[in-house]
């Protein structure tokens, strides 16, 4: 076995030792030979060095024991943010850090089987219990209801979030405004690529999809690849491509990574991994599962990331939990995440976001909050900004065209290109939320909000 391979198997196992394990414990557990005690010691010696591992106490009574993520963090000190403002773990900052690597220092690696042989559902966790307890406190409960009631009681609301931010991970060039007037009155922004549309509807049909077939969709072979057709629908090269696992070799953009290419195989592992998802008991484990090991395979031509996005969600779906919309998750780290899966095979750089999106979706969608969210300083910062766009375009009594390329500008004039896009989305979505009863924190009187409001409709 390689050293790399040891490593995963013992960090692997160690999810099932939450309050550590001694070192005779983990020999155990891997059922190494006891003449192989010595070489565990380095491993584990590697791990402690690289802070994969945390070890406690000395002698007899030393312990390891994985860092804790985010969510069972009880104070600031164990997490660093970065400059997305999101929390990451010592382990997630070391897998970033190889994935920043300039491309040509990073080994080529292929697909690696055992990564997914060893995944066993209900024993190895790669989100600890601790968190999946976390994010089921986030995600509410909403009564012993009907498969979907939820997301159909939020659903003009979804469509337009996670059809936008799914299709901004790809790259997709609308904004939130004009994806929600796509999406309502099917007008097409001129100048942009019609795939850029085509995307975003075919995201709006996959979410109905999975939303109104209720019980009928599940974590299986049919729904996943119908999910497919209909995300890829108009999109592929090869019409015939779409719903069908691939035939032909694919490459991943800047990376060292190359997919399995052998049809035979790919047919196997995406059989694996849906038996695999399918037996996972917790929602968010088997959301997080599915979002690793689907793009990890690429079993499709083209849209897997999409349709890993839109499989996380259909365990949250049946259970009435909030969905994971990706609200303000930034392309970068997202990306960054996977290329940890790819290259390393790695999740803790995308747990931790995958932690941070889920968060942030609740605070958007929950009716009940439990508590109150932190305040984000990039609104803290740009507030006045951000009041008097939102001012100049109520009493300019501005339509939904004319908004959107005056929120463009005073983004290029106002704010540094690296928050170009943030300042863009954070303005849309406080139109998109204005009412008759919050237009007065805008000092706006109900005369001008109402003659917006008519032009605005």
């Amino acid at each position: 076995m390689k050293i790399q391979q040891e490593h995963d198997a013992i960090l692997s196992n160690m999810a099932n030792f939450p309050n550590g394990a001694s070192l005779e414990e983990i020999r155990k557990a891997l059922k190494w030979p006891v003449n192989h005690v010595r070489t565990l010691q380095r491993r584990l010696a590697t791990l402690v060095e690289e802070k994969r591992l945390i070890v406690e106490g000395v002698s007899r009574a030393r312990r390891y024991r994985l860092p804790r993520d985010p969510a069972t963090a009880s104070t600031m000190s164990m997490v660093k943010k970065n400059e997305f403002g999101i929390p990451l773990s010592a382990e997630a900052e070391s897998v970033r850090g190889l994935v920043l690597e300039p491309i040509h220092l990073r080994l080529p690696v292929g697909y690696n089987r055992e990564f997914l042989d060893r995944y066993q559902p209900n024993k190895t966790n790669y989100l600890s219990e601790v968190t999946r307890r976390h994010l089921m406190e986030k995600g509410g409960s909403y009564g012993d209801l009907p498969a979907g009631t939820y997301a159909r009681q939020i659903l003009s609301r979804l469509l337009i979030d996670l059809s936008w931010n799914s299709s901004r991970l790809e790259g997709n060039t609308y904004s939130l405004l004009e994806t929600e007037r796509l999406l309502k009155l099917s007008e097409i922004v001129e100048g942009k690529d019609l795939k850029e549309a085509q995307m975003i509807l075919n995201h709006k049909e996959a979410i109905e999809f999975l939303v109104y077939s209720g019980s009928g969709v599940g974590i299986n072979r049919r729904t996943i690849l119908n999910l497919h057709a209909i995300l890829s629908n108009d999109l592929l090269g090869n019409p015939e491509a779409c719903g069908r696992l691939r035939s032909i070799p694919v490459g991943i953009g800047k990376s060292v990574y190359n997919p399995l290419g052998i049809p035979q195989l790919i047919e196997e592992c995406f059989q694996q991994i849906v038996d695999k998802a399918s037996k996972i008991r917790d929602p968010f484990e088997q959301a997080f599962f599915l979002m690793v090991h689907l793009p990890y395979l690429q079993p499709f031509e083209d849209v897997n990331k999409r349709v890993s996005r839109l499989v996380a969600n259909i365990p949250l779906i049946l259970l009435n939990l909030s969905p994971l919309s990706f609200v303000d998750v930034p392309v970068q780290i997202y990306v960054q995440g996977l290329m940890g899966v790819y290259e390393l095979n790695r999740i803790e750089l995308l747990r931790d976001v995958f932690v941070w999106a889920y968060e942030r979706s609740c605070l958007h969608y929950s009716v009940k909050r439990r508590e109150l969210s932190e305040p984000d300083p990039f609104r803290i910062r740009y507030r006045e900004l951000i009041r008097e766009t939102v001012v100049s375009i109520v009493r300019n009594q501005m339509n939904r065209n004319t908004a959107v390329e005056f929120i463009k500008r005073s983004a290029i004039e106002a704010v540094p290109s690296e928050v170009k896009m943030r300042f863009i989305e954070v303005v849309e979505t406080e139109i998109m939320s204005l009412h008759e009863g919050n237009y007065a924190r805008y000092r706006l009187r109900y005369s001008e909000y109402s003659a917006w409001r008519n032009m605005w409709e």
